[in-house]
């Protein structure tokens, strides 16, 4: 039974999957979208969206606890300043999870991992060039 265990242990030890989802989650924040696994794509996202609750918390104890996970300066700074403010009027649900296949190595499902684009907010993609042929 597998009773009150919760959390994925990733085949890693406890030191090396903090490290690993740390490192995730600033990447995650730095970039707005990473490719991984499926199971270290759920684990990813619970802790992300502490990070932003906390960023919309915006009090010195919120940045100093986002700080001591976060393992840049820099992302800290854009969580607070501009990730939060984006997010100030939803409730929750900041990442979404899109599975694309799976990896040619070891056949493992692939996933990407996203901030949700908030409604009204211009898109990041480059429009298609429109040449004559």
């Amino acid at each position: 039974m597998h009773h009150k265990k919760a959390g994925r242990k990733l085949g890693r030890t406890t030191s090396h999957r903090k490290a690993m989802l740390r490192n995730m989650v600033t990447s995650l924040l730095k970039e707005e979208k990473i490719v991984t696994t499926d199971a270290k794509a759920k684990e990813l996202r619970s802790i992300a969206e502490k990070m932003i609750t906390l960023g919309k918390r915006g009090d010195l104890h919120a940045r100093r606890q986002a700080d001591s996970f976060i393992r840049e300066g820099m992302v800290t700074k854009k969580l607070f300043e501009e990730l939060s403010p984006r997010y100030s009027e939803r409730a929750g649900g900041y990442t979404r999870i899109v599975k694309i296949g799976h990896r040619p190595g070891d056949n493992a499902p692939i996933s990407v991992v996203e901030l949700v684009p908030v409604p009204g907010e211009k898109s990041q993609k480059k429009e298609p060039s429109t040449k004559k042929k």
